[in-house]
């Protein structure tokens, strides 16, 4: 549309002005006419090819040419060119710039009409050329508009790229928790259980049947634990409630450590996903702690304070042989992001006094 309407002013002015000649006034009202319509086009060009200063003086030339086009012109549209060209001072030069322009603009304009330095111009009041200033306000206009939707759309932009970013992150974490629940579950497990798998096929050579069934029977127990856990890692990925003092108290008991739990403080039900981290810490040293002290004893005390709510889960040492293996070394760092996810801290470690020395505690303290 806009490149229309200056084809349209320029072709308009093309068959309109007059004297158009190869010599004399015809010459330089042709030139003119020339210097005003590449002026008038150019403001189509995209605003990177001219600097600021290359703009202030292709405009500067252009409204210059056409007011001295409007005084040599005989008759014509020639006004035209100075109202377009204000207009789009206003929209591309800053305010400083625009203004003052804009009023040059009139003033030569309107003392070309009211000196009568062209000729057929006792028609037009001086006061028109004053007029030629005034599309500065509506260029001003457009390109506070302009400006304005251009940082809607960048905002916009911004907080689509915040958007998708926070979502990339919420997905990291989610797969990180997921992680730890397939390594809580079954990592450990499956370890176990090929672990009495090659003991069986060790035995079988023996032939002792009684190890055999006992180590079999080992491995049915891990294998019914394992669809526990399973259980509550659906649970956990669920986002359902589990009690915790229900769910620890069954877990220690599973694990072969009768009445291994102790509570002091003032129960309380913490949130869901305190829940959910303390049991899988819970879950995670009771295991290690009977793959690499097996036989020994395992107690868990859980601690409600006022500020906090810590968990402490510590073994003896073993008594029985503790059976040559290499862990997936994710089990401590899994703890510790879990904790940290509460913005808690976790202590693990050897047990250096007391009845259980020589064996690891590990502790978490969860605020709230």
């Amino acid at each position: 549309m806009q490149w229309a309407i200056s084809l349209a002013v320029v072709v308009a002015a093309i068959v309109t002005v007059r004297p158009l000649a190869t010599s004399g006034r015809g010459l330089l009202v042709a030139a003119l006419l020339v210097v005003s319509s590449a002026a008038l086009m150019a403001r189509h060009l995209p605003e990177a090819r001219f600097p600021p200063r290359v703009a202030l003086v292709w405009l500067t030339t252009g409204v210059v040419a056409s007011a001295a086009l409007i005084g040599v012109g005989r008759t014509g549209s020639t006004y035209l060119f100075a109202y377009f060209l204000v207009g789009h001072i206003g929209y591309r030069l800053p305010l400083k710039q625009a203004l003052p322009l804009a009023v040059l603009t009139s003033l030569l304009c309107g003392g070309v009409l009211y000196f009568r330095l062209g000729p057929g111009h006792e028609a037009l009041h001086w006061t028109l050329g004053l007029t030629v200033g005034a599309p500065v306000v509506a260029g001003i206009l457009s390109r506070s508009r302009q400006r304005a939707m251009e940082a809607v759309l960048s905002s916009a932009a911004s907080a689509e790229r915040a958007a998708r970013a926070e979502a990339r992150t919420a997905v990291l974490t989610e797969r990180g928790r997921i992680a730890r629940d397939v390594h809580d579950v079954l990592a450990h497990s499956l370890a176990g259980i090929n672990m009495q798998l090659e003991l069986v096929d060790a035995l079988i050579d023996t032939g002792d049947l009684e190890k055999v069934r006992e180590a079999n029977g080992k491995a049915h127990s891990l294998v019914k634990e394992s669809l526990k856990q399973a259980q509550w890692t659906v649970h956990a990925l669920r986002e359902d409630a589990l009690p915790l003092l229900g769910s620890l108290s069954a877990m220690v008991e599973s694990s072969g450590h009768r009445d291994g739990l102790t509570v002091t403080g003032t129960v309380r039900e913490p949130p869901v996903q305190v829940t959910q981290h303390l049991l899988r810490v819970a879950q995670e040293a009771l295991t290690n702690a009977a793959r690499h002290a097996p036989g020994g004893d395992a107690g868990v005390e859980l601690t409600f304070d006022a500020a906090s709510t810590t968990l402490r889960i510590r073994n003896g040492p073993a008594t029985r042989a503790v059976t040559a293996g290499a862990g997936s070394g994710m089990g401590l760092i899994g703890m510790r992001e879990r904790v940290a996810l509460l913005g808690g801290t976790m202590t693990a470690g050897p047990v250096t006094e007391g009845p259980d020395q020589g064996g690891w505690q590990v502790e978490a303290v969860i605020p709230g």
